[in-house]
């Protein structure tokens, strides 16, 4: 099929598959229900037989969390349907199937389960992940990651590289949407410098994006990649408001972010990377415990009379058993979150008052500036800067963001 029919076959097929490029379209059938009715984009091209992307060879840009309803991985399911010319799959960081910790990823190899070729993804340019595709012979990617809502998850950042690398071979892009984990209502945080462009951080976005993969791409494609078709996104059905609670399990989008309480503090408290102490890598709630040697009981009573919206913290003690302070015992707190809450103005606040009883450092590598998108927080706190001057020192800018997003949104 040359690429002319397979894009009007998309378009006569759009109404049942919600594949859009701009307005909402019907639901499909149910093919794996769950309590709250909501359907994964891969759900939705599943229930279709996959038709939209038959007749093509397809690379597959995925993880762990590209799952169905019935919990079967989408490449699997591709792959044993026969219905779907896979060429290969390309894996982001921690890996296609996940075995890999922070930074990390499998390398090159192919699937013991498929015996497909797996291409290793993370870190590539748009060059390399181009040649990779050529290699492959891909005509059409397809992205199927769920993401954490956080600027600095780097899933959002292969994608863009991947749909830049598509344009580049003259392949189309796919993506099967999922919900964002956090919700897709509250917007937060600071806007990346350009300046600061890193793997945690490509384009001018703020920390906590409040959008799903869909409709980043979109945006990407719209401000960053002009003369590009606009990918097609299979959209998330029956997710009404934007919430949080969509009812589908969940899946760790990588080994540390365990439990969705998780990924709601993370764009906040993944702060703590670009400091000296201990994000809680190496316990079983990372980015939740929060501590360093020689923290006492004073944070967390100093951190609750701040009575900081929807969050209460806990004095606990731990040893981490990788990363920072190995086997070395650690004071902190845990964060608790009671209901939809800043994660921003949590870890600032937390950053400042730390600052302020304790002996506090930065890691000498820069990584702050990189993950906040500036050096904005460091300079700030390091002049002693409160809580409300930092805060209040991004509001012009997340406030043109709100405006900036507001032509890509997918859901109501």
């Amino acid at each position: 099929m040359d690429r002319r029919s397979f894009l009007t076959t998309s378009a006569l097929s759009a109404s049942m598959l919600g594949l859009t490029t701009g307005a909402a379209c019907a639901a499909p059938p149910t093919p794996a229900p769950n309590r709250s009715g909501v359907l994964t984009g891969a759900d939705v091209l599943a229930a279709d037989g996959w038709r939209p992307i038959t007749g093509r060879r397809i690379g597959v840009v995925t993880n762990p969390t590209g799952v169905l309803g019935s919990m079967q991985h989408v490449v699997d399911a591709m792959h044993t349907g026969g219905d779907v010319e896979i060429v290969a799959v390309f894996g982001p960081e921690h890996g296609f199937r996940g075995t890999s910790q922070a930074g990390g990823s499998e390398g090159d190899y192919a699937d013991p389960r498929t015996g497909l070729p797996v291409y290793d993804a993370y870190g590539a340019d748009a060059d390399k992940l181009a040649g990779m595709f050529r290699k492959a012979g891909v005509e059409q990617v397809v992205f199927d990651i769920a993401d954490v809502g956080a600027r600095f998850y780097t899933y959002i950042w292969t994608m863009y590289v991947a749909m830049e690398a598509a344009a580049k071979v003259g392949a189309s892009f796919l993506v099967l949407d999922r919900p964002n984990p956090i919700g897709g209502t509250q917007v937060a945080g600071p806007q990346l410098d350009p300046r600061f462009a890193s793997g945690v951080g490509l384009l001018p976005i703020v920390l906590q994006h409040g959008m799903t993969v869909g409709e980043l791409a979109r945006m990407f494609a719209r401000e960053h990649l002009p003369g590009t078709p606009e990918p097609e996104v299979v959209k998330v059905q029956r997710w009404h408001g934007r919430g949080p609670d969509t009812g589908l399990p969940w899946i760790p989008p990588s080994p540390n972010m365990p439990t969705p309480d998780t990924a709601a503090v993370y764009p906040g408290t993944g702060l703590f990377e670009g400091t000296t102490w201990s994000e809680g890598r190496g316990t079983t709630r990372p980015f939740e415990i929060i501590g360093a040697p020689g923290v006492d009981w004073r944070w967390a009573d100093e951190l609750n009379a701040a009575r900081i919206p929807g969050v209460g913290f806990r004095e606990t003690y731990f040893v981490p058993t990788f990363s920072k302070h190995t086997g070395v015992t650690c004071g902190g707190v845990q964060v608790y979150r009671y209901g939809e809450i800043d994660s921003i103005l949590v870890a600032v606040t937390m950053i400042v008052t730390a600052r302020k009883l304790y002996p506090f450092a930065w890691r000498e590598d820069g990584m702050i500036d990189k993950l906040f998108g500036s050096d904005r927080l460091r300079t700030m706190v390091d002049a002693g800067a409160d809580v409300g001057e930092i805060v209040g020192s991004w509001q012009d800018e997340l406030a043109d963001f709100r405006r900036r997003r507001e032509a890509y949104l997918l859901y109501s």
